[in-house]
């Protein structure tokens, strides 16, 4: 890891510059995936298949008997963890609903706002060489309890063919209408146009590699919702003397051995807390059964020295991280100030895997500095607001006027006589 003693403001923008491929880079891949499976649906996903995943699949639907296989076929132990987990995700989110807003703005005008869930969604599970299940738990519990009426499963599938045992049993036991053995651009684009197996959805959630990524922005130009442009993950520590570095170090690592183009950031005020977690770092990392993936992760990442408190929280702001661990004394003040960040771990005792599995929170959340302007998801993803109003005859008399008056100074006649014929009306009778 690169080791930076306070930056000067005029390069932060270089030195926190995400590694990854543009756009335009990717674009193009995209593009053409996406015209070939609008236009050949089925074939054009079995063809990506084998050339991306090495298999040719007859069929893309995970049967009946493959799900119920894949439950014997994961520990009892591995099931009990999910369930603790699932039952904390199912808490958090279930505290997010709110009630219907109801109010008479004036008298004889009743407004009112109510949430209805988006019936169709479609979650992307990345697999590879590390088969995110627990993201099954994030995005199909919210969609559930938001009253989702089709929730459909894309993942890609192994050589043989098959789909890892705990992605179906989580599946199972999340509500999934549908898992479709269908991985990177051709799933979501399987998932945007429909194909005579993949049914079509409203609205697309998940994470995946920078592929996956554009091609999500990509199907929103085709009427297609997504949750965020979610990419490859990362992480900003902010630490002081009071953090523990092994504990800290091994934090950086959890989220280097996502891949390759993982980013892992540590802004700190002490500089002997640097040269420890170098230390440590470089530790743990030979222990790792991923250490050639978290190696190229770590490399692309960066120790920075900041001498002050508040400049260290314009750079961490500036930044925007998907996952942000404070540990610090001062905690208070840069949980008070932290205003672009898509997950908060605060303590030393408080890892960034726990929001990855366990804790409750969802670790879908934007990547590549979209903090500053997105959520992670939650329960309001899966769910659309919408207004009603019901107007009486006092009510339409008492703002019947305003509306005309407005009507005729935008031009618009007819919205003026829609309005006008009723009070006409209401002066005869």
């Amino acid at each position: 890891m690169r080791t930076i003693h306070n930056p000067k403001r005029s390069s932060w923008s270089s030195i926190l510059e995400r590694p990854t491929r543009t756009v335009d880079d990717i674009e193009a891949i995209v593009n053409n995936i996406f015209i070939d499976v609008q236009k050949n649906g089925d074939e054009a996903i079995r063809k990506y298949t084998k050339q991306f995943d090495g298999i040719d699949l007859p069929k893309f639907t995970v049967s009946e008997t493959e799900i119920r296989d894949a439950e014997s076929n994961v520990p009892a132990e591995l099931k009990e963890a999910i369930k603790l987990a699932k039952s904390n995700i199912e808490k958090f989110h279930l505290a997010q609903r709110t009630p219907k807003v109801f109010l008479e703005t004036t008298e004889g005008v009743q407004c009112w706002q109510e949430k209805r869930p988006i019936q169709k969604v479609g979650l992307y599970i990345p697999g590879g060489t590390a088969p995110l299940f627990s993201t099954i738990l994030m995005l199909a519990i919210p969609a559930q309890i938001a009253g989702c009426k089709e929730i459909m499963l894309c993942t890609p599938p192994d050589t043989n063919g098959n789909v890892n045992p705990v992605i179906l049993y989580a599946a199972s036991i999340c509500g999934v209408s549908k898992v479709y053995k269908v991985g990177g651009i051709q799933a979501i684009a399987a998932m945007t146009f429909g194909t005579a197996t993949v049914s079509p959805v409203y609205k697309i959630f998940g994470p995946g590699n920078q592929f996956v990524t554009v091609a999500k922005q990509i199907a929103t130009k085709h009427g297609v919702a997504i949750d965020m442009p979610a990419g490859p993950s990362e992480l900003l520590i902010m630490a002081d003397d009071t953090a523990n570095a092994s504990f800290v170090a091994s934090d950086l690592l959890s989220q280097a051995e996502h891949g390759i183009d993982s980013q892992v950031l540590l802004v700190s005020t002490s500089k002997s807390l640097i040269t420890d977690v170098a230390l440590e770092v470089k530790n743990q990392l030979a222990l790792l059964p991923r250490k050639e993936i978290a190696q190229q992760a770590i490399d692309n990442s960066k120790l920075i020295y900041i001498e002050n408190d508040q400049t260290a929280i314009d750079l961490i702001n500036e930044y925007g991280p998907e996952h942000y661990i404070i540990c610090v004394a001062n905690e208070e003040m840069f949980i008070a100030n932290t205003l672009n960040a898509g997950s908060v771990f605060v303590g030393n005792y408080t890892p960034e895997s726990a929001g990855d599995y366990a804790s409750g929170t969802n670790h879908t959340l934007p990547t590549n500095g979209y903090a500053k302007q997105y959520s992670g998801v939650n329960l309001d993803s899966f769910l659309k607001s919408m207004t009603f109003q019901k107007i009486s005859e006092k009510g339409i008399q008492n703002i019947g006027n305003a509306i005309e008056l407005m009507a005729e100074a935008e031009g618009l006649q007819a919205h003026k006589n829609a309005v006008s014929l009723r009070l006409n009306s209401l002066k005869k009778s």
